[in-house]
C-alpha cells in the first residue's frame, strides 16, 4: 500500500526575505526584490537588474572558516534546510536519522566559484587553484552539505534539470517515501548564479530582460514581456510519512498528491510548440493524485516573463484542464523574486503551501499590457482570498524538462 506523504517543515531565503516568515509577507505586500546589481560590476553588460539576496551576511550564518570552504550556493541551501528542519520539530528522539534523506537540487552549482578559480588558474598558475575548487563547485556538494550539516544519514541526490531541478527533487522525494524507502525528506533546490560569467551567458542567449525599470523588469504573461530576471536564493521542504509525522504529532501544512515529469525532446532551450510536453507533465501529475481538473483551486506557474514560456505555459494550462482553465487562478511570483533557476519550484512550492494554509493566492504583480495569447485568470496585482483546497507548482527547464506537483490541504 502506498504512503502518505506530507509536509512538516518550510525553510527559505530569498530576493525578498531572510526566512519564509519574511518571504511570504514580501508576497502579500507585493514586494519586489529586484534592483541594480551589486555582487559585480555591470559597466559591460546590457543588464542591470537581478534579484538579490539583500544584506547577505554569510559570517551571521557560518564561522569564517566555513564561508571559505561553502559556495555561496551551499550556503543558502544550509540556511534554508536547517529552518525547514527546525520548524518540523525533528528531533534523535523521535526520527531515525538513518532513514532522513536530502533531495536538494541546483541547476548550476557553484558558477561564482567556477569563475574565480578559472581566473586563479589563468592569472596566477594551476598550483594556486584552491583544494577546494572541487567541493564547491559540484551540484551535488549542496544536498552533501546540508546531509552532514543535519546528519541526515539517508539517500543524498542533487537532480540536475535546469530549472526544474527543485521541483523533479521534491516529486522524486514524494515518490521515495510513498514507496516507502524514506521516512523524512528535505527537499527542494538552491541557486546562487548572479555573476558575471552567468549573466553573460543568459545575457547572451539573449534570455534575460534588459529593462532598466525593475516594476517592469520581470513582467510575466505581460504583452511587453521581454525576458527573465537572474533571481538567487533557496527553497527547501520537509517532506514526511504521514504515520510518522502524526507518531510525532509534527503540524502539517499541506499533503503532497501528485507528481508528473516529462521531455519535450525538441530542443535545449525553447518549449515544444503548443507547450504539449508542459502539458503533458501536468495530465501526469493530476492522473497520479486521483483527481479531476477543475478540483484544482491554484498554480503557481513557471511564468518567467519570456515569450515563448508564457505563451507556451497558458497553452499547456489549457490543454491540461481543458475547461477548467477558465475557472483556475494561475499566478507568477517572478515578478517578486525573479527566476531562481534551480531553485525556482522549491520556493514556488513553498508560496503553494502557504496558499493552502492561509487561502491567499500570490498575485501576478506588475501587471499592465495584457497579451490575448496569455488569457487564462493570472491574479493580476492584487493578492487574492480564495479557498485553496488543491494547489499545482509547474516548473519547466532547458533540455525540455517539465514536472508539476500537486498540493492539497491535509484532511485526516
Amino acid at each position: 500500500m502506498e504512503k502518505r506523504v506530507v509536509i512538516t517543515g518550510l525553510g527559505a531565503i530569498t530576493p525578498i526575505g531572510k526566512n519564509v516568515g519574511e518571504t511570504w509577507k514580501g508576497i502579500q505586500e507585493k514586494k519586489c526584490g529586484i534592483d541594480k546589481i551589486t555582487l559585480f560590476d555591470t559597466t559591460n553588460f546590457k543588464t542591470s537588474l537581478a534579484a538579490e539576496v539583500k544584506e547577505y551576511d554569510a559570517t551571521k550564518y557560518f564561522e569564517t572558516k566555513q564561508t571559505k570552504r561553502l559556495d555561496r550556493s551551499s550556503q543558502f541551501a544550509i540556511i534554508a534546510a536547517k529552518e525547514a528542519f527546525q520548524d518540523s520539530g525533528l528531533t534523535e528522539e523521535n526520527t531515525d536519522f538513518e532513514r532522513v534523506g536530502v533531495f536538494i537540487s541546483s541547476g548550476i552549482g557553484g558558477l561564482k566559484t567556477l569563475q574565480e578559480q578559472c581566473e586563479v588558474n589563468c592569472i596566477k598558475g594551476n598550483n594556486r587553484v584552491s583544494p577546494m575548487f572541487i567541493p564547491m563547485t559540484i551540484a551535488n556538494m549542496p544536498a552533501g552539505n546540508v546531509a552532514i550539516e543535519l546528519g541526515a544519514k539517508g539517500e543524498s541526490i542533487s537532480i540536475v534539470t535546469a530549472c526544474a531541478s527543485s521541483t523533479h527533487a521534491i516529486g522524486e522525494a514524494y515518490k521515495t517515501i510513498q514507496y516507502g524507502s524514506e521516512d523524512v525528506i528535505l527537499a527542494g533546490g538552491t541557486e546562487a548564479s548572479i555573476c558575471e560569467v552567468g549573466m553573460a551567458g543568459f545575457e547572451n542567449m539573449k534570455a534575460l530582460s534588459s529593462s532598466k525599470n525593475k516594476n517592469r523588469a520581470s513582467i510575466p504573461f505581460d504583452k511587453e514581456r521581454s525576458g527573465f530576471v537572474m533571481g538567487e536564493g533557496a527553497g527547501v521542504l520537509v517532506l514526511e510519512e504521514l504515520e510518522h509525522a502524526k507518531k510525532r504529532g509534527a503540524n502539517i501544512y499541506a499533503e503532497v498528491i501528485g507528481y508528473g515529469a516529462t521531455s519535450d525532446a525538441y530542443h535545449i532551450t525553447s518549449p515544444a510548440p503548443n507547450g504539449e510536453g508542459g502539458a503533458r507533465a501536468m495530465k501526469r501529475a493530476i492522473e497520479d493524485a486521483n483527481m479531476k481538473p477543475e478540483e484544482i483551486d491554484y498554480i503557481n506557474a513557471h511564468g518567467t516573463s519570456t515569450y515563448l514560456n508564457d505563451s507556451c505555459e497558458t497553452m499547456a494550462i489549457k490543454s491540461a484542464l481543458g475547461e477548467a482553465s477558465k475557472k483556475v487562478m494561475v499566478s507568477s511570483t517572478k515578478g517578486n523574486i525573479g527566476h531562481l533557476l534551480g531553485a525556482a519550484g522549491g520556493v514556488e512550492a513553498i508560496f503553494c503551501a502557504k496558499a493552502i494554509e492561509n487561502n491567499i493566492i500570490p498575485p501576478t504583480i506588475h501587471y499592465e499590457v495584457k497579451d490575448e495569447e496569455c488569457d487564462l485568470d493570472i491574479v493580476p496585482n492584487e493578492v487574492r482570498k480564495a479557498e485553496v483546497k488543491v494547489a499545482m507548482s509547474n516548473s519547466l527547464g532547458f533540455g525540455g524538462h517539465n514536472s508539476s506537483i500537486i498540493l492539497k490541504k491535509f484532511e485526516k
